[in-house]
């Protein structure tokens, strides 16, 4: 079945068309949320409340933009609303990320685990420092790996500001890293 039988379907209140939307789309909003909060459980939570908040607000979508977008739209204000409400509290480590780190650093030395491990703490303390607007184009180009013409429907932005925005958030991110990843042990050509 097609995704706009679905939405009319499931704007009708057909659950199973709403659940196969869901089935689509769940890897890609809680991969989005995940970027946002980097706390397995904490995406788990929020891309199920994502999904029930756009089950409500099924009716007023107007199928101006795609499904997707507006879905993704959702999903980075919902982030940035549990990021606000929870701003200073410190983030628990999960064994879901304790695990997976484990097993792609398995085959590397500990002396190349140990680097990494580095580099990536300074990639998100200095993404963590910059303002919300400048992680949140960041998060949803460069680790999401979302089209311009996508970041541009879901943050309400034309190309051209994506592109400037996106072009200024590397650039300052570039200058919190300044220095720092080389005393890490490794020059990434941010």
């Amino acid at each position: 079945m097609d995704e706009k039988e679905l939405i009319r379907r499931s704007q009708a209140g057909d659950g199973e068309a709403f659940g196969v939307l869901v089935e689509r789309y769940k890897s890609k909003v809680f991969s989005l949320v995940y970027g946002f909060t980097r706390d397995r459980t904490a995406a788990d939570d929020l891309a199920q409340e994502v999904f029930i908040k756009t089950y409500y607000s099924l009716p007023k979508f107007k199928s101006e933009s795609g499904f997707g977008t507006w879905l993704y739209r959702i999903a980075v204000n919902h982030a940035k609303d549990y990021l606000r409400k929870n701003k200073g509290r410190q983030r628990e480590v999960s064994l879901d990320d304790v695990g997976e780190q484990a097993l792609t650093a398995e085959n590397r030395s500990p002396e190349e685990k140990r680097l990494e491990e580095g580099r990536r703490r300074v990639i998100q303390d200095a993404l963590a420092r910059l303002p919300e607007k400048d992680r949140v184009i960041l998060t949803l180009r460069d680790i999401e790996g979302i089209s311009y013409d996508e970041i541009s429907g879901i943050l309400k932005l034309s190309p051209g500001t994506v592109d400037s925005r996106l072009h200024r958030a590397r650039r300052k991110l570039r200058e919190k890293l300044a220095g720092r990843l080389d005393w890490q042990g490794g020059d990434h050509g941010l």
